[in-house]
């Protein structure tokens, strides 16, 4: 699993994590526990980007909204990008697409990390 930070224009740390292969009963505890240490140590602002998994099953998804959980409950951000098609179907059939803000590219879920609001 691939790991980068990025630093937007207002400062913001956000993290960049990029699993490869499968998602499932077997990878999802370990996936689970790097995204818990990324939220509590490094950044609240997490994007998943999903363009080289190739499956997700019902523990992978529950890995992700663990994560999208953890990230909200301290004010983060959780996106998720480049949903490869072969999962995407997952994320339609259990209407999770509805759930996660699902982003086309890297990129775009990188400009919708919300800014700071200035006071």
């Amino acid at each position: 699993m691939d790991l980068t930070t990025h630093t937007t224009q207002d400062g913001k740390t956000v993290i960049v994590l990029t699993p490869t292969g499968r998602l499932d009963i077997t990878t999802a505890w370990q996936f689970r526990l790097k995204l818990q240490e990324c939220i509590s140590k490094v950044s609240p602002h997490i994007v998943i980007n999903l363009g080289h998994v190739n499956f997700i099953d019902s523990s992978g998804l529950t890995s992700l909204v663990a994560g999208m959980r953890d990230a909200d409950k301290v004010s983060g951000s959780f996106r998720i990008c480049n949903v490869h098609p072969e999962a995407k179907l997952v994320f339609e059939v259990t209407m999770m697409d509805s759930v996660f803000e699902i982003f086309e590219t890297e990129n775009e879920a990188l400009e919708g990390v919300p800014r700071e609001i200035m006071t």
